[in-house]
């Protein structure tokens, strides 16, 4: 579990087949082998430790569902380590369980990202939401797109200050909203 708080600008280091291979040194401080670490919100497992480096084995079904797929050698990506109980949660509860790759349709300070549509009821006004890992508040809701607001802090130490309209994002909708829904749904079945 992570709270959507960037701790690390690293870059991909390098790509073999299913094992990605990260530059960073933050996030591998303190890690061991079998340890998550959240690479755009994706929560991802250490197989690998090397000196300001960790590697990553990944699925198809990651590749299909984020945008790792697209993520080229150099290119930034955002990293977390996991919450730590006793830590506070500066963002919210982000699971690193990707539900779909977003759309820049306008690009920071404004942000404004599509996603596919069935997606949009799990995202409320001044709801939380994570792109690309980043805890964010989502405002201006349409029917497949919303808008956040980007600090320049938040662009300066985040891939979001580098990227532009049409770049793939993940998105992770908020964990509580798929719960209830699960949960009224079961309910108004037995009722």
């Amino acid at each position: 579990m992570f709270t959507g708080i960037v701790e690390e600008l690293g870059s991909l280091a390098a790509r073999e087949g299913m094992r990605l291979k990260f530059s960073a040194s933050v996030v591998t401080e303190g890690a061991q082998l079998g340890d998550s670490i959240a690479v755009n919100g994706c929560c991802l497992t250490v197989v690998e430790l090397g000196p300001a480096s960790w590697s990553t084995d990944v699925s198809d079904e990651t590749l299909a569902r984020t945008n790792l797929a697209a993520v080229a050698v150099g290119e930034p990506v955002n990293m977390e380590r996991p919450l730590q109980l006793s830590a506070r949660i500066g963002g919210h509860l982000v699971l690193g369980h990707v539900d779909a790759v977003g759309t820049i349709v306008n690009p920071a300070p404004d942000l404004v990202v599509r996603i596919p549509q069935h997606l949009m009821r799990y995202v409320v006004e001044k709801g939380s939401i994570a792109v690309d890992g980043i805890s964010l508040t989502a405002y201006d809701l349409t029917d497949d797109t919303f808008t956040v607001a980007v600090i320049p802090h938040t662009a300066a130490v985040t891939t979001l200050g580098h990227k532009g309209a049409g770049a793939p994002v993940n998105i992770e909708v908020d964990i509580l909203a798929k719960h209830l829904e699960r949960l009224a749904g079961a309910h108004l079945l037995d009722g």
